[in-house]
């Protein structure tokens, strides 16, 4: 491993552990009484493996475990947290929660919470940047789940992708749940990879929990939709360690499948893989831990700080 390629995956490294931080954060202000959370505690690598891909004239859309997303594509958790606690320095004026954050200022076009809502507006987005709107050169990626892929507006999208010509990244974080449903209960094993290349859409299947494979795949999948501006498919096998919102304790989980995952977690396999190569002792662990707590601890307090909104504001950026 070259120095270079160090550097680039304690950089990333840093980034994962500081989402992790995050995201636990919010499983702890659920528990404490704030709004419900998706956390995609295991999935990280995708989210940065892919944005780190991406440029930031690039356009994202992203669905209800956004966290990831948001922070790989350089939001801030003070804005995060106040978002989440509904106050007016959060970053969409404390009214969206975890599940709708819209963030313009990063390129992230919205959040959705309804399963397969982004697939249905990915492909307009796209479309509007190949009528010259936005940056040239700009693409667009959405982000789904391998429970969007069984919804009906999954196959929508594809079609008008491959129709259109639209430069559009489809990027599915195949977590193997459906909510409390396993996949397998409602797909082939292999079904989601063969559904976009049956619309004639070039894809490639890699490992999710490593960064490097996502990276290297995301890489030449926006390589090419930049060179003749035809969308492509990735799907990132990987698996979300915590249960699907809040509370959820995983009781409907097989125990060994889960026990299976967690010697995978992302985190982990990029610190052994970091270790080995000499570029990350104890020490700096350990530093690096405490520097993504101690950040995390900041903006909380930041967003605890931060004003509740004006009752007389209800009624701005409503749309009827």
């Amino acid at each position: 491993m070259t120095e270079s390629q160090t550097q680039t995956l304690l950089r990333q490294f840093e980034t994962l552990l500081l989402i992790r931080a995050c995201e636990e954060q919010l499983v702890e202000l659920n528990r404490q009484g704030a709004p419900d959370t998706c956390s995609s505690i295991g999935q990280e690598a995708c989210a940065v493996g892919v944005i780190d891909a991406l440029e930031a004239r690039d356009r994202i859309l992203t669905n209800h475990r956004s966290a990831a997303h948001l922070i790989a594509r350089g939001a801030e958790p003070e804005r995060i947290f106040a978002e989440v606690l509904g106050r007016i320095d959060g970053y969409c004026g404390g009214r969206s929660g975890t599940l709708h954050i819209a963030a313009r200022e990063l390129g992230i076009v919205l959040t959705s919470t309804i399963v397969g809502g982004e697939l249905s507006l990915a492909p307009g987005v796209a479309l509007a940047q190949k009528m010259g709107h936005g940056d040239p050169g700009a693409i667009t990626a959405v982000f789904f789940g391998d429970g969007a892929a069984c919804e009906g507006i999954f196959h929508e999208a594809l079609n008008l992708a491959a129709l259109w010509q639209l430069p559009l990244l489809f990027v599915c974080e195949n977590n193997q749940w459906q909510a409390y449903v396993h996949r397998l209960e409602t797909m082939a094993d292999a079904a989601i990879t063969a559904w976009a290349e049956g619309h004639g859409i070039a894809t490639q299947s890699v490992d999710g929990n490593d960064i490097e494979a996502v990276h290297s795949a995301a890489k030449s999948a926006v390589a090419a939709i930049r060179a003749d501006g035809r969308p492509q498919f990735l799907e990132l096998r990987t698996y979300r360690l915590r249960g699907h919102s809040g509370q959820d304790d995983q009781a409907y989980v097989n125990a060994d499948e889960l026990r299976y995952w967690r010697s995978r977690d992302p985190l982990l396999l990029l610190r052994q893989r970091l270790s080995e190569a000499g570029g990350l002792d104890a020490h700096t662990f350990a530093a690096l831990q405490h520097d993504a707590h101690t950040r995390i601890e900041q903006a909380v307090a930041f967003a605890q700080a931060s004003p509740w909104p004006d009752a007389a504001s209800l009624t701005e950026q409503v749309y009827a």
